[in-house]
């Protein structure tokens, strides 16, 4: 039974309110005691001309508490207990049948979301800022795809743009071709910040480097096979992160597939006269919405990155059609993203409120700031790395003779580190600290994963189960608290796409962990002589299991069997 289905059809039959509109009314009170659905009856008061409080009591008499302990009115609210072993009962053997599927739905079918993330510049090192945008583009691409919707996830690679005429002029004065061919992104990197270097010393590098990416715009075989080698040899290593991480894309369209789109950006511009000339630039003038021109063509008619971001916008649309068009983009862009969306607005796109961008916070290091140019980074690798050592040292204090302990170690560390980007609101800056990160207490992967373990070493100690559970015996706080828990797993995916915030998700999933422990530190699971009691403890462990696993799947993470 669905009981905020039922709640809102007994309310329907009696109020002239659509159905629809009373479920998206429903609450859950804050408290048990108060119930587990309430009906507020304050927009009913002026088509009833009766004080809310009035229509609850009124209301509650007249519905028909089939399914239900008990139907209270407190105050202006018509509160709902639902039957305990109903729900128990309903809710363990939905989530046992439906398995890995369980939480999906098919509210966005027919629909297409394109979400953007991860992107990150070619020629430079994954730091770690780039997880920020990998985990939560790739969370939210999840659980589009879990409800229903189909989901493309794009890699808009930073492979196009001035940096690479620099790249260009720097390969010829500095490169140490051994050293490329032994670790390119490395070799990429110091010639990068080489080139900044001696730039503050002789400005005439600038010029010499935008020269260069003009000529690679202009099709130059010699600039061209450069940029394709420092294309390649960058991808080669970001497939090895992605890997390591489970991160998968449907595109790699990156800045440089737009080079030949973005003349019928120029052209509808010009057509709506829009373009105007400033400064020797072509700029789209947003005084009127407070917003500075965007610039769409530099003076030397070179593009930039809004001209490039306008073609893949229409790109986009035409190809995929997208419902919503989403851009996992750090939020010092966030002006970037409004000027864009605008000129698309003004362009005659009325898609062009369907564009939404996904800003997020900074990574910090005690106060250390992350600069390619001074080639201060602090590479993801390296973190991913030093995470599933420390987790390894961890494992090997506290359970040297567990098997696999290696891989156990790289699931924990480098879930660790993802569950850190996602545990808050992604608008927070996240400063590491890796006695918290790693810690098997507290609001952290490892606390997650190990209740996940401490599940599963419970249903091993169990067996094979034979009888059938009594669900209406799971009658405790902790019990019901849990079982109403595993219910919600639907909802709170649904929250975190409407927000476009995984940490509503992640949160979600700590509590199911919170509640389990909270259940079995209060009750046997194994040692009872009351077996339909046994049992049914031992289905609400099961389904605990698959939602943690459904949980962490969706934001990125693998359990483990066993720590």
């Amino acid at each position: 039974m669905d009981y905020k289905k039922k709640v809102a059809e007994l309310i329907s039959a009696e109020v002239e309110l659509e159905i629809e509109k009373i479920e998206q009314l429903i609450e859950i009170p804050p408290r048990p005691e108060m119930g587990d659905y309430a009906f507020p009856c304050f927009q009913l008061s002026k088509t009833m001309r009766k004080a809310p409080n009035m229509i609850a009591e009124e209301l509650k008499e007249k519905l028909n508490k089939e399914g239900f302990e008990k139907i209270e009115n407190l105050g202006p609210y018509i509160n709902f207990f639902a039957d305990k072993s109903i729900f128990a009962k309903n809710a363990i053997e939905k989530v046992l049948a439906e398995g890995d599927n369980y939480g999906s739905s098919n509210i966005g079918e027919g629909k297409t979301v394109c979400v953007e993330y991860s992107s990150p510049n070619i020629a430079k090192p994954f730091h770690v800022g780039h997880l920020f945008t990998t985990a939560i583009g790739h969370s939210l691409y999840k659980m589009f795809k879990k409800e229903g919707y189909n989901a493309v996830g794009i890699n808009h690679l930073g492979d196009w743009g001035t940096q690479f005429g620099k790249l260009i002029s720097a390969y010829h004065r500095w490169i140490d071709e051994e050293a490329l061919e032994e670790d390119p992104i490395k070799e990429l990197l110091r010639i990068y910040v080489k080139f900044h270097d001696e730039a503050e010393k002789d400005p005439t590098l600038e010029d010499e480097g935008r020269a260069y990416f003009k000529a690679l715009e202009d099709g130059d075989k010699d600039a061209e096979a450069l940029w394709k080698r420092f294309r390649d040899l960058s991808l080669k290593e970001f497939e090895r992160v992605y890997n390591i991480l489970g991160v998968e894309f449907d595109s790699y369209a990156g800045e440089a597939f737009y080079n030949d789109k973005m003349d019928v950006v120029v052209d509808k511009l010009k057509d709506k006269e829009l373009l105007v000339e400033s400064n020797g630039a072509q700029v789209v003038m947003l005084e009127d919405y407070n917003m500075p021109p965007c610039i769409v063509l530099k003076g030397d008619g070179a593009s930039i990155y809004a001209t490039r971001d306008l073609a893949a916008a229409m790109y986009r649309k035409k190809t995929y059609d997208f419902y919503k068009s989403i851009y996992v983009v750090g939020t010092p862009q966030a002006l970037h993203f409004k000027q864009v969306f605008k000129v698309l607005e003004l362009a005659g796109n009325e898609w062009a409120k369907d564009c939404v961008h996904v800003g997020f916070g900074l990574v910090k290091f005690a106060d250390r700031k992350l600069s390619t140019r001074k080639g201060e980074v602090i590479l993801l690798d390296d973190l991913l790395r030093e995470s599933v050592e420390k987790t390894l040292e961890i494992i090997n204090e506290k359970n040297p003779d567990l098997e696999n302990k290696e891989e156990v170690a790289k699931k924990i560390g480098v879930g660790a580190v993802v569950f850190t980007y996602l545990k808050n609101s992604r608008e927070k800056d996240i400063v590491f600290d890796w006695k918290e990160i790693l810690s098997f207490e507290g609001e952290t992967g490892p606390y997650v994963q190990y209740s996940y373990a401490r599940a599963k070493s419970i249903l091993r100690r169990a067996g094979e189960i034979k009888g059938e559970p009594n669900y209406s015996k799971l009658n405790s706080k902790e019990e019901f608290e849990l079982v109403k828990t595993l219910e919600n797993f639907n909802k709170y995916i649904l929250i975190s796409l409407d927000k476009l915030e995984p940490s509503v998700l992640t949160r979600y999933v700590i509590e199911v962990a919170k509640d389990f422990n909270k259940f079995y530190n209060a009750h046997s699971v194994l040692n009872l002589e009351d077996e339909e009691l046994k049992i049914a403890r031992i289905k609400l462990v099961e389904a605990t299991c698959q939602v943690i696993k459904n949980g962490l799947e969706l934001i990125g993470i693998e359990v483990v069997e066993k720590m």
